[in-house]
């Protein structure tokens, strides 16, 4: 198989853009530097598309591996005719290969091997030609024997058709034509196991009658119903009708209407239902399964990369808050760079005189660290200590924001944590997460695990090894995407750039203590075991501000420095007085310094750099606060329009964080007047929202939220937060409060 060729036709693009990618992946190049620096060869094909290639590309490979192992194990067995390697060299997927090969893997005894044993197999070859002329009674009766224990003709022709029935289960005809019904028409039905008890089984009441067309069946049920029935709360099965699959067995098989073809459509209904009807189910579970992984995982790589991409409120010096009712709040202070200067602990939430003394406490820390913002954790207490803090009369200036806190207190008890705050305990190294997280999302969250993050859809019942990959993917493009400042940047990110691992990184941070700061990427070549192509591939997504060069600080890579030199002096200046006047760049005309090591791609990528060195790709960072008059779930009523966070998108909807320690349901049918197919082309994690409460369940802790115009008109011009006249709704209008809090409290983060 020519693997170029296939993926180019795959994915609409050229064969040599594909052989290109894949010679510079054999180079050793990574995926950001291929898509940021080899435009030329690739024909500018971005991250995506490169990244399809490798994955496809390895799929192929796979598929070849095991296209060799069996023709290996067909020859070792001296199984292997011209005709059999012609259908092994033929199949086109992996599927097709293992069809062929089914009736040649070794297998452990079935009831057709034990009637092959007993010398049948002559036999079911007898009948299964079907001629007039053949009475099987009296056929069967010449392959009795003792010593074979076949007592009777009967016992006979049962084995023939046990031989039969595996073969026709085995054909790989009949194997693709009934996976074309069950493909199209599978139906999966879902009830309540006979011994499902009540409690956790009840999470699992929206399935107890689901019937549904597996085909169409999205990614979240798929995921929710096979949960259910691995933890033995549903019976599940999945089959399209039986007759259709048994009559296209039958024109396949039966080719006649005698005592022959009798015996014959007996195999064929034993061996549907006993053989073939369990391995197609399999097969589609298994397809269902995959097909809901790719779609689970693309939504929360979706999801990871916009809260890594969130907005950074940058260098300002942060009192962040870890917020606590009885055991108080944990209060830190870092200054400009994020470095720990000062904790504490202040009781505001539990009387009067605690709650003096914590004004004054954070007053006096505020003046004395000149506090430029405030960080509040969303957890328990957040909204409470929001309030309080906000009480305080800070200057108008002095921002105060909540914070998504999700895996802070993973990360406190990191290894990470542990090595950077050796001398704190994990409330300090919390607290401390919590006002990082706010002057640089991306910076912190990379020191977790991403699956941490907490934006995933049933991220626990996926391909783990799939999901790691393209969480990794994501990080990765993440970073270099933004670049990443070598003199103050932490291991765990450096660890995620272009060419960079944990050990270069490590070693880069050593190099960086002894000797002190790079004052130039070429500096870089100094660490130790950082070789020619470790720094081809880091360098121009490492940024030195400061330094010797300017050009240091953008993302222009070191071997295209001469082109900009070049440049410059075709102008009579120099390079810093290029980057600083749009005058002199205007006049520039890139066809002009086209080389071998810059094509107009690479060019105007330069150009551009150079208008704005190091751009943040990221969005401007804009305070955000919730209604002061809505902070628990009951003071949440029908009508009111608020502000809110959109904290997770899933295939069915998003949830948005209103305040209220219960994150609130837009089911996709609420999002807007019109209609949306995709949700996260919709809606983004960490997205400032107005929503409408439709519905509030306060004992069950579920609240379905609306962005509809018609639900946000009940907005008055007195407050946002105030209920407006409530709306009818029809029907077929109705949100089904249990599916959101079912996926969200009781699948997907279980």
């Amino acid at each position: 198989m020519n693997a170029a060729a296939t993926v180019a036709k795959e994915l609409e693009i050229t064969e040599a853009q594909v052989a290109a990618v894949l010679g510079l992946f054999g180079e050793g190049c990574t995926v950001p530097f291929i898509a940021r620096y080899r435009k030329e060869a690739t024909g500018s094909l971005d991250e995506t598309i490169i990244t399809a290639v490798r994955d496809r590309s390895e799929k192929i490979q796979e598929l070849e591996k095991r296209r060799a192992a069996i023709l290996e194990s067909l020859a070792e067995r001296e199984l292997l005719t011209p005709e059999l390697k012609a259908a092994v060299d033929g199949a086109k997927t992996m599927t097709a290969l293992e069809d062929v090969y089914l009736p040649f893997r070794p297998k452990r005894k079935t009831r057709a091997s034990a009637a092959v044993e007993k010398g049948l197999a002559p036999l079911a070859d007898k009948v299964f030609e079907q001629l007039d002329s053949l009475d099987p009674e009296k056929e069967a009766a010449l392959f009795l024997s003792e010593e074979k224990g076949v007592k009777t003709a009967e016992e006979a022709l049962a084995g023939a058709r046990d031989i039969l029935a595996e073969r026709v289960s085995e054909n790989a005809e009949a194997r693709r034509e009934v996976r074309k019904i069950f493909v199209r028409k599978a139906v999966l039905t879902s009830a309540r196991a006979a011994k499902a008890e009540s409690g956790e089984a009840d999470n699992y009441r929206d399935y107890f009658e689901w019937v549904e067309q597996a085909a169409s069946m999205p990614s979240h049920r798929v995921l929710a119903v096979f949960r259910g029935e691995r933890e033995g709360f549903l019976s599940v099965s999945l089959e399209p009708q039986e007759e259709e699959c048994l009559s296209l067995l039958k024109r396949l098989f039966v080719k006649k209407a005698n005592a022959a073809s009798r015996l014959v459509a007996e195999a064929v209904a034993d061996g549907y239902k006993r053989l073939l009807k369990p391995s197609m189910e399999n097969e589609m579970r298994a397809a269902m399964k995959k097909r809901a992984d790719v779609e689970a995982i693309r939504v929360f790589a979706d999801n990871v990369k916009e809260i890594l991409m969130a907005a950074p409120m940058g260098r300002k010096a942060t009192l962040a808050i870890d917020p606590g009712l009885r055991t108080g709040c944990k209060v830190v202070c870092l200054d400009t760079q994020g470095t720990l200067l000062h904790n504490d602990v202040v009781y505001p939430h539990t009387g009067e005189r605690q709650r003096a003394d914590a004004a004054r406490k954070l007053l006096e820390l505020i003046g004395k660290y000149t506090i430029q913002a405030v960080a509040i954790g969303n957890g328990t207490a957040g909204r409470e200590t929001e309030t309080f803090v906000r009480s305080l009369g800070l200057p108008p200036q002095v921002i105060i924001a909540s914070v998504n806190e999700s895996g802070a207190s993973i990360y406190s008890a990191s290894e990470v944590a542990r090595r950077e705050f050796p001398d704190h305990d994990v409330t300090v190294r919390g607290a401390v997460s919590i006002g990082r997280r706010l002057m640089d999302p991306m910076a912190e969250l990379v020191k977790i695990d991403p699956k941490s993050i907490g934006v995933g859809q049933y991220q626990h019942d996926v391909d783990q090894k799939e999901l790691k990959r393209s969480l990794d993917d994501v990080v990765v493009s993440c970073v270099n995407a933004v670049g990443v400042e070598v003199n103050t940047a932490s291991q765990e990110i450096l660890s995620y750039v272009s060419g960079l691992n944990k050990q270069a990184a490590a070693q880069l941070i050593k190099y960086r203590e002894a000797n002190g700061p790079f004052d130039s990427r070429d500096a870089l070549k100094k660490v130790p075991r950082l070789g020619p192509k470790t720094f081809e591939q880091a360098a121009g997504f490492l940024r030195i501000h400061g330094g010797k060069n300017p050009l240091d600080a953008s993302a222009v890579h070191p071997e295209n420095y001469p082109t900009v030199r070049r440049m410059a002096e075709a102008l009579s200046c120099s390079v810093t007085d290029l980057m600083a006047s749009a005058e002199l760049r205007a006049k520039i005309e890139p066809e002009r310094f086209v080389s071998d090591k810059a094509g107009l791609p690479t060019l105007r990528d330069i150009l551009q750099e150079l208008t704005k060195p190091g751009r943040d790709p990221r969005t401007a960072f804009e305070a955000f606060a919730f209604d002061p008059s809505v902070r628990e779930i009951s003071d949440l009523r029908t009508g009111m329009v608020l502000p809110g966070i959109v904290t997770n998108v899933t295939a069915f909807g998003a949830f948005v964080d209103v305040g209220v320690h219960q994150d609130g349901l837009v089911h996709v049918s609420r999002m807007s007047d019109s209609f949306v197919e995709n949700p996260q082309a919709f809606l983004k994690p960490g997205q400032k929202v107005r929503v409408a409460v439709l519905e509030v369940d306060e004992q069950r802790k579920r609240v379905a939220l609306s962005m509809k115009k018609r639900d946000l008109d009940g907005e008055t011009a007195e407050s946002g937060g105030r209920p407006g006249k409530p709306k009818g709704r029809g029907k077929e209008e109705t949100i089904d409060l249990s599916l959101g809090s079912l996926f969200k409290e009781q699948l997907a983060n279980r």
